[in-house]
């Protein structure tokens, strides 16, 4: 299935600001001008902009246009707040997925709870180092409803997950409720993420829910200290 029109621009409009094509502070072409570029309404040009405000990319001046946010370029290092397209689409050509477990089991007491399925019901276990630019990402480990996300396999594992449930499952993804927290280093941090005794690490632990109130995954995701990786919460006044 293509791409929406608006993701799209989007994309490329991120890709622009990241590489330093459009400016920090600086204005960047009108919707009109946009929209011939694209071939697009400016509907669609306007929701792929409203994205990137959201993000904390861009922000409007009444009657002056729209501009890139100071800063903006820097949030490449940033973890997605609410993008469910996973780190492969995110980060592109630099990261690579080593497979450490993948099995299917049944759940724990907890993991019933938070996946809504039954003792008997199999699931996926899942753990993933995710490396970029050869040094340790995030250490994933993830359980998935193996009634939801059928056909997984290893192959699918060393590329993007995400692109398997959003694309060829079609699954449409509603929400995400998630936990961070600083935490103290484990085995798993300490030959994965080549992190050192008392470092400390950062803990993403969620829950992901389909456009249904379904829950798809359940995950705790540990992100080594090494300066790179902080979550950006913007608030803005509507």
């Amino acid at each position: 299935m293509a791409e929406a029109k608006y993701k799209q621009i989007f994309n490329i409009i991120k890709k622009r600001i990241k590489d330093g094509t459009y400016q920090n502070g600086k204005a960047i072409p009108d919707q009109n001008a946009l929209a011939n570029e694209f071939n697009a309404s400016r509907m669609t040009v306007k929701k792929a902009l409203d994205m990137l405000s959201y993000e904390g990319f861009l922000y409007s001046k009444r009657g002056s246009g729209t501009y890139v946010r100071q800063n903006a370029a820097d949030q490449r290092d940033t973890l997605p707040f609410n993008e469910y397209a996973g780190l492969t689409k995110e980060l592109g050509e630099k990261i690579e997925s080593q497979v450490v477990k993948f099995d299917v089991v049944f759940p724990t007491k907890t993991l019933q709870d938070q996946l809504k399925v039954k003792s008997t019901d199999p699931i996926y276990e899942i753990k993933r180092l995710r490396i970029v630019e050869g040094e340790p990402y995030v250490f994933e480990h993830t359980f998935l409803s193996a009634r939801l996300v059928p056909g997984l396999n290893e192959n699918i594992l060393h590329h993007s997950l995400y692109e398997y449930i959003q694309k060829d499952l079609k699954l449409k993804i509603g929400s995400a409720f998630r936990r961070i927290s600083a935490e103290k280093t484990n085995e798993d941090d300490l030959k994965y993420l080549k992190s050192k005794k008392n470092d400390p690490i950062l803990q993403i632990q969620q829950t992901v829910y389909l456009e249904n109130g379904e829950p798809l995954e359940f995950s705790t995701n540990r992100h080594p200290y090494n300066g790179k990786h902080a979550y950006t919460i913007l608030d803005m006044k509507k």
